[in-house]
């Protein structure tokens, strides 16, 4: 079993700046991927952005250029630099962590967090 703790979520104003922290305890995979997937009310789940343990990183179009993933694979976390925040960026953080090297649509060795919430307003 896989345990992820989110922390740094909050409130902060249009242009500011978090930095999201998740941390995975349990049987961690040797070759696994976590990324930050974000959920605003009213709509779907969507993926922000990934990082493999490898090194490889993908974002959502819409956040490149303002946010950065990063991950300590000593400590089995993954972060989430976020700048220049809109208020469309609020939304439920929510962790995720799964055996191999990109996210696949399987519940097997997949694992979340319970989200850490950002919300972006004047």
């Amino acid at each position: 079993q896989v345990q992820l703790a989110e922390s740094g979520g909050g409130l902060v104003h249009p242009g500011g700046s978090l930095r999201l922290s998740c941390a995975a305890s349990g049987s961690i995979f040797a070759i696994n991927t976590m990324g930050w997937y974000r959920q605003a009310p009213g709509k779907q789940r969507e993926l922000v952005a990934w990082h493999n343990s490898g090194g490889t990183t993908s974002y959502q179009d819409s956040v490149k250029g303002r946010f950065t993933i990063s991950r300590d694979n000593a400590k089995n976390s993954v972060y989430l630099q976020m700048k220049a925040l809109k208020p469309e960026d609020t939304a439920v953080y929510i962790c995720r962590l799964q055996k191999g090297r990109r996210f696949l649509p399987t519940d097997v060795d997949d694992y979340w967090g319970q989200g850490t919430q950002v919300i972006v307003s004047s």
